[in-house]
């Protein structure tokens, strides 16, 4: 609409006009925006969460983010989610440069994060030994057996060999709090990226006025620009 007013151009052709260019930049710019890593940088980015976070063996952190959206006609209780409002799942991983390497987009707001997670192509590959992930060893410092690579994921992951999440409640032992700190620290990389996301592009704020097929297309270009500026300008880690 703004598109409308501010070039007068019809509507439609605004609207077309929006769609190709997000569409391109997606297409375009996700192989060299959103490479797949290779074991090398998987194990570059698992030294660098160790000395961040103090958490080994970590290739990343993964949560999701509910995309706010005007509710579509006839979709009932499906975008709503647990905070009380509509929205697709932004699902992604992150590393401790605040940088994305994965990203699934438009799961209904009222799925769990176990359940996005699991329905992604980043689960299949990792079950089917596709992503050419580091090979267990001992960790840092110790001759205690081998421990395989893993994701990093809040409370709402199902736990698994792949995935690490912390002990949930209130009443710990000193064994599991000394568990969860380092592995918080690092869970924070994803939080602070989709902050970061959102404070760039401040289309996030609100839902837009478009049907949420769009709105997924918006949420593919802006989340490869992200990556693209990360690259080119960079920023400082003092602001965040």
């Amino acid at each position: 609409m703004t598109l409308h007013f501010s070039y007068r151009i019809g509507i439609s052709t605004a609207s077309k006009i929006f769609r190709e260019v997000c569409l391109s930049i997606w297409s375009i710019m996700r192989p060299e925006c959103i490479p797949k890593p290779t074991k090398e940088q998987w194990e570059l980015t698992a030294l660098e969460f160790e000395r961040r976070a103090n958490f080994p063996h970590c290739l990343g952190t993964v949560d999701g983010k509910h995309i706010r959206v005007i509710k579509p006609e006839h979709s009932g209780s499906m975008f709503y989610n647990y905070k009380d409002f509509i929205s697709v799942v932004l699902m992604a991983v992150a590393y401790t440069n605040y940088r994305f390497v994965y990203a699934d987009i438009g799961s209904y707001g009222k799925d769990c994060d176990s359940t996005i997670f699991k329905r992604s192509t980043l689960w299949t590959s990792i079950q089917r030994n596709m992503l050419d992930l580091p090979s267990k060893r001992p960790l840092s410092g110790t001759g205690g057996p081998d421990v395989a690579y893993f994701f990093v994921g809040d409370e709402g992951f199902a736990p698994n060999k792949n995935i690490l999440r912390p002990f949930g409640g209130s009443n710990l032992s000193v064994n599991k709090r000394v568990y969860n700190y380092p592995l918080c620290r690092g869970r924070k990389y994803v939080e602070c990226a989709f902050g970061i996301l959102s404070n760039k592009w401040r289309i996030f704020q609100r839902p837009p006025n478009v049907i949420p097929n769009i709105e997924i297309v918006i949420v593919k270009a802006s989340f490869v620009l992200q990556n693209f500026i990360h690259e080119t300008d960079g920023f400082s880690l003092k602001t965040f």
